[in-house]
């Protein structure tokens, strides 16, 4: 609306009155036009002033326009954290940082998944009602959580550790689920059913009420998670499982511990996980012989293997010793001909990960080229799916990412057994 005076305002109590007026109203849009002589004021919404005054009221509206707009306005700036260590102290992990604020913490989430160009932002509080800001983030937390809801059997063993597995109350498809002490709950009914990750069951999530779900995704289309934005339940992503080094992995505890309000317990558990594995690593890097290894199998026609950059190449070169396609960039699995492997890794010394085959009889029956390998022969073919858990779920799957120290201990077993006399293989075993 517009507003027009004229002749009228004779002095400065008259054009301060005009003034205190239009702040009284200041998500309005208006025009004043004040002619008086020779000067003429426009003002239009606090954002596009100009004015053309004689200098009699020059320094007068300049300083009250100041003060008005300073009053009104908000100028987002950056939230500075209170510690300079952004990331928290994080060695290995490339995929979250916890800042720490007076009233707050920010958990940033760069890679949950691989070529996400979107960096999510969790703010962590005590009370959400009394936390009031001026920044946007994806999900306001209320800390500790009490209770949650995890997607992935990778999130178990951080909640053990933390001795918080009781918080969990929902899981998709609990069949995966290998832990002893998990299951125990789950034959005491604590934990739901929620279905499938790509599909949860949202009706029964919705009566479980988690503080949080801790979810994963391959890509950012998970319709699911997005009907529980919209119901207001906190939906975090965790991408443990893009890391490629074995102890950025394991750092994620570290996630947890941020959930909970254990950040020194998740920091305890995690350095004795990486003293292990730096001390046996060290231990191995002076043995006299460096082995070659074979890894991978065939899925239809098509061998897949891991990359050279990936999880798995990374603790077979800590083992010291020499895996095949080392040299190959990636950090996820290549499809090669029964052809290309045979010639590059018909004479490995060691076959790690042969797929889901439990025996070297039932991999000749589904292939009779494996036989042509040395490593098959030898008998010198260790698989890593043949513990599971009361219900089929893979320990390892479950548990490796978050051990390494004791992958890395089978797989130095497996490779220079003279190294570590005394261990006894816990997620890997020779086929017969």
């Amino acid at each position: 609306m517009k507003f027009h005076y004229s002749e009228y305002a004779q002095n400065d109590l008259q054009l301060r009155e005009q003034l205190r007026y239009l702040t009284e109203f200041p998500f309005k849009s208006y025009a004043l036009t004040k002619i008086h002589g020779e000067s003429t004021i426009l003002l239009m919404g606090y954002k596009q002033i100009l004015l053309f005054l004689n200098m009699r009221y020059l320094i007068f509206f300049a300083t009250l326009l100041c003060l008005t707009i300073s009053c009104k306005e908000k100028v987002e700036a950056p939230e500075i954290a209170t510690n300079k260590k952004a990331n928290n102290g994080l060695a290995y992990a490339e995929g979250f940082t916890i800042e720490v604020f007076p009233t707050h913490k920010v958990l940033h989430v760069s890679n949950p998944w691989p070529g996400s160009e979107k960096t999510f932002k969790y703010a962590l509080v005590k009370n959400k009602k009394n936390f009031a800001t001026q920044y946007s983030y994806d999900a306001i937390i209320e800390v500790p959580v009490k209770n949650m809801v995890v997607t992935s059997t990778t999130h178990i063993p951080s909640l053990e550790m933390l001795g918080m597995e009781t918080t969990l109350v929902g899981f998709p498809n609990l069949d995966y689920i290998s832990s002893e002490k998990t299951r125990a709950l789950i034959s005491e009914e604590k934990i739901k059913e929620l279905g499938k990750n790509e599909d949860l069951n949202t009706e029964v999530l919705l009566t479980l009420e988690p503080d949080v779900v801790v979810g994963f995704a391959v890509d950012g289309n998970n319709t699911t998670f997005n009907t529980l934005r919209q119901m207001r339940i906190p939906v975090m992503y965790n991408g443990d499982w893009t890391e490629t080094h074995p102890l950025g992995k394991a750092e994620w505890i570290k996630f947890f511990g941020a959930l909970y309000g254990k950040e020194k317990e998740a920091d305890s558990i995690f350095k004795s996980i990486e003293t292990t594995y730096n001390e046996v690593k060290h231990k191995v890097a002076s043995a006299k012989t460096r082995p070659t290894v074979l890894s991978g199998a065939m899925y239809r026609d098509v061998w897949y293997l891991p990359q050279g950059n990936s999880w798995a190449a990374q603790f077979i070169d800590d083992a010291n010793a020499e895996y095949l396609w080392e040299d190959s960039e990636g950090t996820g699995s290549l499809s090669l001909s029964i052809e290309a492997v045979l010639t590059k890794g018909q004479n490995a010394d060691v076959w790690i990960g042969p797929g889901q085959f439990t025996s070297l009889e039932q991999m000749k029956e589904m292939h009779a080229a494996y036989a042509g390998f040395d490593a098959f022969k030898n008998q010198k073919v260790y698989s890593f799916t043949t513990k599971k858990g009361a219900t089929g779920g893979v320990l390892y799957y479950e548990l490796a990412p978050n051990r390494p120290d004791i992958v890395l201990k089978d797989i130095i077993k497996i490779l220079h057994p003279e190294v570590l006399p005394e261990h006894e293989l816990y997620f890997f075993s020779p086929l017969e």
